[in-house]
């Protein structure tokens, strides 16, 4: 598609506004501060809601009339500042989309230059590492994208990935993204707003029900913050978070005069938004001081929609549901795969650090998930000899809480020590529960080799599929179920009775429950389990107990 009209530009806003809305829950829970300008996902949503519905009330409407509509509402129903930031990115686009004859690639470039600049100039004070960011990767890559394809969809799926690729670095720009564990909330908004005209684009279907039980929100305890944040609400300098509209504007109100208004409230607080024109204007402020910031205001005109929101006492609810929903032990496991991580998450594990072999995570990666942990004591389960010690340093970094390192060098040996945890008994007693039951198991692995080598007997080719007993090698086949069933042989004995497959995301559904009918028929006075682990590189995971 080279060329989108008007039937096509209005089913774009709308996929933008409806799949945003399906993972409305998501964008909030990946708010760093869930205080009233924390509500990211809601208040995007509202403000795309508001444009669509001006849209909705055109009769009979041309580019102009959709463009001018969808600027207009945007703005109107703008709430907080995502959805401030996100009216500013939409009437840049629609500004340079009504003056283009021809929607192409090249109308849809420049409109994204246009929309970092009006959104860039929205703020006082442009903060990198925010949705500011992802808006100026996509503007910056639009030209050059423009240049290479003449293709409408291509265009949006290469600034969108440009986009997502940002997104994923803004945890590095913003340390509190880092501590919290989350990429910014409004820049996954904008996200999935842009994924959504992509899929109206293409023509698929998106649900309008929220679409986000998938997504796993941050724990309370990556909103605690310390002293020295930027964004300490315990410390906070400026308690009201104040939005208000200006309407009906005095005669003699000019463009200096919205300005003037910006400045007075720079003086008295932070945050501070005043967009619009003589007709309008949109007013958010954090101060001391809302009287004054309203008294500004009705120098220029009428006041409507006033909001005005304790932030400290938002705070001081959300820390004593904190407190009220403490544990006395928690416990963090490290995996790579999807399905080990349910397993986990079943066993009362409550959080997930991906990693293991090829991806060992960082002392610093330990701490942040220890502190992400709303308990007084954690336990942590490295599930791998190689993150064993990693681990351990990371408990003489951790200064409030008490944590504990139940040494499980394989992912299978964790799982039976989440097995052994009773939520009902005391950090100490868990621990030497859970290290005495990972005593009872046996592992096995299945992977392909990498490399040419001569080692434990095997004369191994790259690509071969080797069966490992912990680092040796027991098992060379060309298929995975043949190595399988190879090292089972070698590593049961007269006192086992269970055998566990954990298969991997190379590994289909098919082939693995014919395995396990194999086994079972082999196998006939054993029970043999099997579970969808996902993870990469091993196309199985074995336990024998």
């Amino acid at each position: 598609m080279k060329v989108v009209d008007n039937a096509l530009l209005v089913a774009m806003f709308k996929g933008g506004y409806m799949n945003l809305k399906a993972q409305k829950a998501y964008v909030d829970s990946l708010n760093v501060f869930p205080v009233p300008d924390g509500d990211t996902g809601s208040n995007m949503t509202l403000t795309m809601a508001s444009a669509i519905k001006e849209i909705d009330s055109l009769n009979n409407a041309d580019k102009s009339d959709i463009l001018t509509a969808y600027a207009r509402g945007a703005l109107r129903g703008a709430r907080g500042n995502s959805g401030v930031i996100l009216s500013q990115i939409v009437k840049g686009l629609s500004t340079v989309l009504n003056n283009e004859d021809t929607l192409n690639v090249k109308a849809f470039s420049k409109a994204f230059l246009n929309a970092r600049e009006v959104a860039y100039n929205a703020v006082t004070k442009p903060k990198e590492g925010t949705v500011l960011t992802v808006i100026r990767a996509m503007a910056e890559q639009a030209p050059i994208i423009a240049n290479k394809t003449s293709s409408i969809e291509t265009f949006f799926e290469q600034v969108i990935k440009t986009g997502e690729e940002m997104l994923q670095k803004t945890p590095e720009m913003l340390p509190v993204l880092k501590k919290a564990g989350v990429v910014d909330a409004g820049g996954r908004g904008l996200i999935l707003v842009m994924e959504g005209y992509l899929k109206a684009l293409k023509g698929e279907e998106i649900k309008e029900e929220d679409d986000s039980s998938h997504f796993e929100a941050p724990s309370l305890d990556a909103f605690g913050t310390s002293k020295g944040d930027e964004n300490d609400y315990e410390n906070i300098t400026f308690a009201y978070c104040t939005e208000f509209f200006v309407t009906n504007l005095k005669k003699h109100v000019t463009e200096e005069d919205v300005e003037k208004l910006r400045e007075k409230l720079m003086a008295i607080g932070d945050c501070v938004i005043a967009i619009g024109d003589i007709s309008f204007i949109k007013v958010h402020v954090h101060t001391n001081q809302p009287n004054k910031a309203l008294y500004y205001a009705l120098q220029l005109g009428e006041l409507d929609k006033v909001k005005i929101e304790n932030m400290l006492e938002q705070h001081r609810k959300l820390v004593e549901a904190r407190e009220a929903s403490k544990k006395p032990v928690g416990m963090i496991s490290v995996c790579a795969g999807s399905g080990l991580a349910a397993i986990f998450k079943d066993l009362n594990v409550d959080e997930i650090i991906e990693g293991g072999q090829t991806m060992n995570p960082s002392i610093e990666d330990i701490v942040n998930a220890v502190n992400h942990v709303n308990a007084d004591s954690v336990i942590i389960l490295p599930n791998n000899s190689n993150i064993i010690m990693a681990a351990e340093n990371a408990v003489q970094l951790i200064e409030n809480k008490k944590c504990y390192v139940v040494p499980t060098k394989e992912v299978p040996i964790g799982i039976k020590a989440a097995f052994a945890f009773d939520p009902q008994k005391d950090a100490e007693t868990n621990v030497a529960a859970m290290t005495e039951a990972i005593d009872e198991i046996k592992c096995g692995q299945i992977t392909t080799a990498v490399r040419d080598t001569n080692m434990d007997g095997f004369k191994i080719k790259s690509g071969d599929i080797i069966g490992l007993d912990g680092k040796k090698i027991i098992a060379r086949s060309e298929k995975p179920a043949d190595a399988v069933k190879t090292v089972i042989k070698k590593m049961v004995d007269k006192f086992s009775e269970v055998i566990t497959l954990y298969y991997g995301d190379s590994v289909t559904k098919e082939e693995a429950e014919a395995l396990k009918a194999e086994l079972e028929e082999e196998y006939e006075d054993f029970d043999v389990l099997l579970y969808e682990g996902g993870q990469p590189h091993y196309q199985y995971l074995i336990s024998i107990e």
